[in-house]
């Protein structure tokens, strides 16, 4: 049986640690999350190779443009949390990507019809709109989004029973593509294990991915992370499921 100071020293240690960037390696050994089947970075690098103007809207650290083989004449990606600005501009640095810093929910800072090609994975939200405006005709949008209900194990394990989901739905991602005049032509939906080793993982995920539970910080869910220790240590790992769907749409 562990003690309470090993449960100090994991939610510290989670607490303390960093987590500027998209990457999730602080998490190796200690939590897994299954993928999507459909590889999302081999089909932006696939559909990248094709193309001649391309943008990363939400690029978080840079982490998926960068491993773009063979990227586009012109490359851009914006970045709204502050923090991930200056760290998307040295991992993008080696595909010649310009990071352009924006504010949270504002248009995109370019022309209408930029670029023929516009990716995200894992958007805060799609200004379906604005994505409709900036791409040229015949233009493709893809992205890999967050559905309704992800993670809700973790959240509901902090905040209690929650209500059904009302946002996030692929459904309405659909629908807000096609109001903003852009054809849907893919839709793939996934559910995705994820698993928990240690409370520390949960600390640090909560801090990480910050909409699973708004406002969270150690000290206000201090009783629920208690809680959650013990029921890991008596139980086995904590179990949690990630929705994801990918979604395409090119503008006519």
């Amino acid at each position: 049986m562990e003690t309470a100071r090993d449960v100090e020293d994991l939610i510290a240690e989670a607490a303390a640690a960093p987590v500027d960037g998209w990457g999730f390696d602080w998490l190796a050994g200690r939590a897994t999350e299954e993928r999507p089947p459909w590889r999302y970075a081999r089909l932006v690098a696939d559909r990248m190779a094709h193309a001649d103007a391309a943008l990363d809207v939400d690029t978080g650290g840079g982490e998926v443009l960068a491993e773009v083989p063979r990227p586009p004449r012109l490359l851009t990606a914006t970045e709204a949390w502050p923090p991930n600005v200056e760290v998307a501009r040295r991992t993008l640095r080696r595909v010649g990507a310009r990071v352009v810093a924006v504010a949270p929910a504002a248009p995109l800072p370019f022309r209408d019809a930029s670029f023929d090609l516009v990716v995200s994975r894992h958007p805060v939200h799609t200004d379906w709109a604005e994505t409709a405006r900036v791409l040229r005709p015949g233009g493709t949008f893809l992205s890999q989004q967050i559905g309704a209900g992800t993670m809700r194990e973790v959240s509901e394990a902090m905040l209690g029973p929650l209500p059904s989901p009302t946002q996030r739905h692929p459904e309405q991602a659909v629908a807000a593509a096609r109001a903003a005049g852009l054809t849907v032509v893919d839709l793939r939906r996934a559910t995705l294990r994820a698993v928990f080793h240690d409370v520390g993982a949960v600390v640090w995920f909560l801090r990480k991915v910050i909409w699973t539970v708004p406002g969270f910080t150690v000290d206000r869910y201090r009783p629920q992370l208690l809680a959650l220790h013990h029921r890991i240590t008596t139980e086995g790992p904590f179990q949690a499921h990630a929705q994801r769907f990918l979604i395409e749409a090119n503008r006519p």
